[in-house]
């Protein structure tokens, strides 16, 4: 059965953006170290990387490894549709939960006016590759109830304000740690699995 995997970076204090849905504030290193963690993290999750950078890091015929599918939330759809992109991650299928956002500018992208919960159970019902959760906080906590995994890139910056990683209802739900890795820019990944 597929699974969902909410894959995201986030700050010391748990945001996954500014309060204007910024991310640049994520600190990379020097310019060896943040290319050796970019290399790793891009080798391992090929698919993660947006279909117009896919090429430049060397991942233009990479094949999706993990997922087949990504959702977004509007927020997190918003960043990259302000810079005039409208389908970010077309060699995957691509979903943005929105009940504002209307007809979808781009034919390979979903809008999914409808509960996000009942689309995530009927995705997991297909045959396939894994489910990834892009963003936003909103759609991270509607949808904890069927986050399989955590793969959580914590980077050393302290945002102050922002976008949480999961903005929903007190639910406290545990999560097992099944690997961590550290990277000389200071980025701790984590990998999780549901108790």
């Amino acid at each position: 059965m597929r699974e969902l995997v909410y894959y995201v970076a986030v700050s010391l204090d748990g945001r996954i953006a500014g309060p204007g849905g910024e991310f640049d504030f994520y600190p990379a290193g020097d310019d060896e170290q943040a290319a050796a963690y970019s290399a790793w993290m891009n080798e391992r999750y090929p698919e993660t990387v947006p279909t117009a950078l896919r090429a430049a890091h060397g991942l233009a015929d990479a094949p999706n490894l993990h997922f087949d599918t990504v959702l977004m939330g509007l927020g997190t759809y918003r960043a990259v549709l302000d810079a005039g992109i409208t389908s970010p991650y077309r060699h995957l299928r691509q979903y943005v939960v929105s009940s504002t956002l209307g007809v979808g500018p781009d034919p390979n992208v979903t809008v999914v006016k409808d509960s996000p919960l009942e689309l995530v159970r009927k995705l997991k019902a297909e045959e396939g590759k894994d489910i990834w959760l892009c963003g936003g906080g909103r759609l991270a906590g509607s949808l904890l109830p069927e986050i399989d995994r955590l793969i959580i890139k914590s980077y050393p910056v302290v945002a102050g304000a922002g976008i949480p990683a999961f903005d929903g209802a007190f639910d406290p739900t545990l999560f097992s740690v099944t690997e961590r890795r550290s990277f000389a820019n200071d980025v701790t990944a984590t990998w999780f699995t549901r108790r």
